[in-house]
Parts: structure tokens; sequence; C-alpha cells
């Protein structure tokens, strides 16, 4: 499986992760299947932002609400390990619910797509496509 994303959704997250440094940014892949169309950023709501991520809940309702109305659907979420690497931590794996979705993790300039599924995370492959 490989994920089709846009360059510009791409600069958009690594944009994100740069401003929220020394925190972890957050936020939802939009789209369809594998093709992520957008980021949408949302709240780190986690106490310890500097090591965790927690998106914030209206974030979560707000997009499921627009995808029940037609607008494009949660295909997955991403944040970034300001002082990490770009695989899944000890904590995203616990965090983790094995529901099919893409996670994208950001560490720097390095991104890296995931897809969470029972059992772990499978690293994906990515093609960059037109916006």
């Amino acid at each position: 499986m490989q994920v089709q994303v846009s360059q510009q959704v791409i600069d958009q997250i690594k944009a994100q992760a740069r401003a929220a440094v020394p925190y972890e940014c957050c936020g939802l892949l939009l789209g369809q299947g594998m093709q992520v169309t957008d980021a949408a950023p949302a709240r780190n709501m986690h106490p310890a932002p500097q090591t965790h991520f927690e998106i914030d809940p209206q974030a979560l309702v707000d997009a499921h609400r627009a995808a029940r109305e037609g607008g494009p659907q949660v295909a997955g979420y991403y944040h970034s390990h300001p002082n990490g690497a770009t695989h899944p931590s000890v904590t995203d794996q616990a965090m983790a619910s094995g529901d099919g979705r893409i996670w994208a993790i950001v560490a720097g300039e390095e991104i890296t797509f995931w897809l969470d599924q029972e059992g772990g995370f499978r690293p994906l492959s990515y093609c960059v496509v037109p916006a």
C-alpha cells in the first residue's frame, strides 16, 4: 500500500511541527482511503506536550461531522517528534487502536507514514501527487 499525498500537505505538516517546537504538534489527515488531500491542525491537549500528543476532541467531532455531511473522511492522524525519530514511539504504540487509519510522524524535515493495524504499526511508502 502506498499513501498518496500532495507536497502542500507535507509542507503544511512540517511547518506546523517547526512552529510547535519544543512541543509535539498534531492534527488530522483528511481524504479517502490511502489518499490524503488535506491536513487539519488541532490543538495538542496533552498535559505533557513536549513528549506526548492528544488531539483536541472537538477537532475530531468537527471532522467526523463534516465527513458525514459530504466532506473528506478522517483518513488518519499526524504528530511530530521534536526530539526524536520518525518511527512510532512506545507511547504511540500504546495509544494506537488498530483502526486501519494512517499515521504520519514528522521529525525535523523527515516525514514517515504508518498504517495503524491490529498488532501494531506497519510502515507505508508514499508518493507525492498534485494538489
